[in-house]
């Protein structure tokens, strides 16, 4: 009697098909939270690394203008010397590649304001004067 009592249980040792789709499904739903909070930390450093590059440019500037004594027409002149300068003697390259564009594939803005400015990224939705530009 011993002997079929432990032939049941070694027929007994695998899992159900039940108990297999449950394990999968519970892997899935907690994948599914692993991406999407993967998701929000990625735009989240996307953000920043605009913010650090609009923090570069704009220190770029304000040693340009230093430099120069104005501020320049556009973000270009930080890498190549702009044909307009009164001096191009004054003129010191700033930037050792031409202006990247954002984490999402568009162009700084760049806004002259007399003797300021403003540098922004239009931000994930790439739509400027949304809630979501990004400025420094």
């Amino acid at each position: 009697m011993n002997r079929r009592m432990q032939k049941r249980r070694a027929l007994r040792r695998g899992f159900t098909l039940m108990e297999v789709l449950l394990v999968l499904v519970i892997l899935v739903v907690l994948a599914g939270f692993a991406i999407r909070n993967l998701g929000g930390a990625l735009e989240g450093a996307k953000k920043q690394q605009a913010k650090v590059m609009i923090g570069i440019l704009s220190t770029s500037l304000k040693e340009y203008q230093l430099q120069v004594g104005t501020l320049p027409s556009n973000l270009e002149a930080l890498y190549q010397q702009p044909s307009d300068l009164a001096d191009p003697g004054l003129w010191v390259q700033k930037l050792d590649k031409p202006v990247p564009a954002d984490p999402w594939g568009k162009p700084y803005e760049y806004k002259l304001n007399g003797s300021s400015f403003e540098i922004r990224s239009v931000g994930p939705d790439g739509q400027s004067g949304t809630a979501d530009d990004i400025t420094a």
